[in-house]
């Protein structure tokens, strides 16, 4: 069964933007927040008519390691960072260490909060959402071949409204094509959206061409 993971940030002019990870048919989406931790020590003198033998030295990497405690990655930025250059996920194709790194950084994100409720709130899941990178293939495929067809691809969108039940796909074509592709969504808390997809079309700007749709599963 093929996996395919996505990293998507909302389009809408929000204060805080939205990631997701998403796996078809393998894994939910994760909506993430890291909090750093750190320790501090005071030392003060011991009183001079009670002073003890002082403790042996401790081991150098122990000693350095309760100075400056380990922090948690800041997986998110690094996971933007190394999908900056790649193409939506086109350039990574050809770069299996790349592709690695990028997998690495997704599982730990998912990894750093596996019991969140990540999909009850509706007014957090629905949005316009803007995909930066993926692994699936038809939608690499579309967005690779544009100028073969003397257009190139612009935005590549996933409008989520939970209220309604739709969920839509979106990938435009400068300044009035897009290939569409619409479906109806299911909420199934903690993690996973069910999707059915029934309607497909390729827009111009006065024509469209239906397709039959295709696709089924969860994120």
């Amino acid at each position: 069964q093929a996996k395919h993971q996505y990293v998507s940030s909302s389009s809408l002019p929000s204060a805080v933007s939205k990631l997701s990870t998403t796996q078809t048919k393998s894994s939910p989406m994760a909506r993430l927040l890291f909090q750093t931790h750190t320790a501090a020590q005071t030392f003060a003198p011991s009183p001079r008519g009670n002073r003890r033998p002082a403790p042996a030295a401790p081991h150098a990497v122990g000693f350095l390691r309760a100075l400056f405690p380990a922090r948690p990655p800041p997986a998110k930025a690094e996971l933007l960072r190394l999908i900056a250059d790649q193409g939506r996920g086109l350039e990574t194709q050809s770069d299996p260490s790349r592709l690695a790194d990028i997998v690495s950084c997704i599982d730990a994100l998912a990894a750093s909060a596996p019991d969140a409720d990540t999909v009850s709130d509706a007014a957090k899941l629905s949005g316009t959402w803007r995909l930066l990178w993926t692994t699936e293939q038809e939608q690499l495929f579309i967005v690779r071949n544009a100028p073969s067809f003397r257009t190139a691809a612009g935005d590549v969108l996933q409008v989520i409204d939970v209220p309604a039940g739709s969920l839509n796909n979106v990938i435009t074509f400068p300044p009035s094509g897009a290939f569409v592709v619409n479906g109806s969504i299911e909420i199934q808390p903690p993690q996973r959206v069910n999707f059915r997809f029934t309607r497909a079309m390729l827009k111009g700007g006065n024509w469209e061409v239906p397709f039959p749709p295709f696709g089924k599963g969860w994120v």
